[in-house]
């Protein structure tokens, strides 16, 4: 923690939560704003629906490959000057998404994309634990998770609207829009939070031996995993949503943002939760709750799907209810994630994300493809990919089984 965090910022906490929520909705923007326009940009581009899907995995793989050096830069050069390069760089590539005329254009601006928007998510969570104690950190955490929330509600809409009434092309130059108001925002308000004392000498040996210490250390990999693998039992149907709401439930593109509102309605409620439980119990009880929810639910989906034929009177609540799950105990393994190696929070909020991120891609460019047109594989799948974390997190607590045990009060 930096032991000059009370003057760094005077603004109301919330405030800052919303700020670093404003860094975080790059992603869930790049991604859910241009996913009601899949098909019309299939037409325009001439693209089959592997070459769009890869316009999704590009993002992601660019995006796990770039959050190897967010963080260890940041932990350099201080978080401030990583945040303001990747928006810049954010911004140039949604301009060139927006004048692609060839699905390998759109493919190429996408992974820059995908290179990008990573600083403001990975230093996020530094900034963090830079500014507050364990329980309040864990507090704001869930604040940004509860801002963070609304953007994958409100970009399909807008996606959906733009993209009837002025093409797909005015999404992304949406996008650049977005990219130029963050930018100037975080210039303007955005603190340098690392003290000069805690920064990291920036070259290739000590890279290295940071590299080394964590992805050596498998607790590390357990709470990565834990912690990032899970989010891909809600991210799948994202993925598959032109598919699963519009082929299999019947929805119209403009119905899509219902999916969305009650998916982050869950994620929202979820970190609204966590927030209220930190510092009341301990982390790995909050943890285990969690988990709870997403197994009974996840198996309740199965279930459903098989005994039943999917239907849009039922078939999105068992999503909602999983991210509710998710959000609960998410902001609590990251936090025991960063405190692993106080010394190198950045270094290891990039690891988390790689992880994160890189199942992501695989989900997307593989997985998704294989089971988007049938509900149970769907569900089945995202039973699958919660099943990772449990077990990483089951591990942990067996073999660390002091970690998460401590109540940290709140202050």
């Amino acid at each position: 923690m930096n032991p000059e965090a009370n003057q760094l910022w005077r603004a109301p906490r919330w405030a800052l939560a919303a700020l670093l929520a404003l860094l975080g909705m790059l992603g869930p923007f790049s991604i859910d704003t241009y996913i009601p326009a899949f098909s019309g940009i299939a037409r325009a581009l001439g693209a089959t629906p592997v070459e769009m899907q890869q316009t999704l995995s590009a993002y992601l793989f660019g995006f796990a490959f770039m959050n190897l050096f967010h963080g260890a830069l940041a932990d350099s050069f201080g978080r401030r000057p990583v945040v303001l390069w990747g928006i810049a760089m954010f911004t140039l590539a949604s301009a060139g998404c927006a004048l692609s005329q060839t699905i390998g254009q759109l493919v190429f601006f996408r992974g820059l994309q995908g290179l990008s928007t990573g600083a403001g998510i990975v230093v996020s969570r530094a900034v963090i634990r830079d500014m507050f104690p364990p329980a309040e950190a864990q507090k704001v955490m869930s604040q940004v998770t509860i801002y963070f929330g609304v953007a994958p509600a409100i970009a399909p809409i807008i996606g959906g609207w733009l993209f009837v009434h002025m093409g797909w092309h005015s999404i992304f130059w949406f996008l650049t829009g977005v990219g130029i108001v963050l930018w100037t925002a975080n210039f303007r308000l955005l603190p340098e939070t690392l003290h000069v004392t805690q920064r990291q000498p920036f070259n290739v040996r000590n890279l290295m031996q940071g590299y080394w210490q964590l992805t050596s250390n498998p607790r590390f990999l357990l709470l990565a995993l834990a912690s990032g693998v899970p989010f891909n039992g809600v991210f799948l149907y994202v993925l598959c949503a032109p598919a699963f709401l519009g082929d299999l439930l019947g929805l119209a593109p403009t119905q899509f943002f219902w999916f969305f509102v009650l998916t982050i309605a869950g994620i929202m409620g979820g970190a609204w939760a966590s927030g209220r439980l930190a510092g009341r119990i301990s982390p790995r009880r909050q943890i285990r709750y969690g988990f709870t929810i997403m197994v009974a639910v996840s198996v309740a989906n199965v279930l459903a799907n098989f005994l039943f034929k999917a239907n849009v009177s039922w078939a999105l609540f068992p999503i909602a209810i999983f991210a509710f799950g998710w959000a609960l105990m998410v902001p609590v393994v990251t936090l025991l994630v960063l405190d692993l190696y106080p010394e190198r929070r950045g270094m290891a909020s990039s690891l988390q994300a790689v992880i994160g991120s890189t199942a992501n891609g695989v989900v997307a460019g593989v997985i998704a493809p294989l089971v988007m047109h049938s509900t149970r594989a769907i569900a089945l799948t995202s039973l699958l990919m919660m099943s990772v974390g449990l077990v990483a997190w089951v591990f942990v607590h067996r073999r660390w089984p002091d970690t998460g045990r401590a109540v940290t009060a709140a202050a």
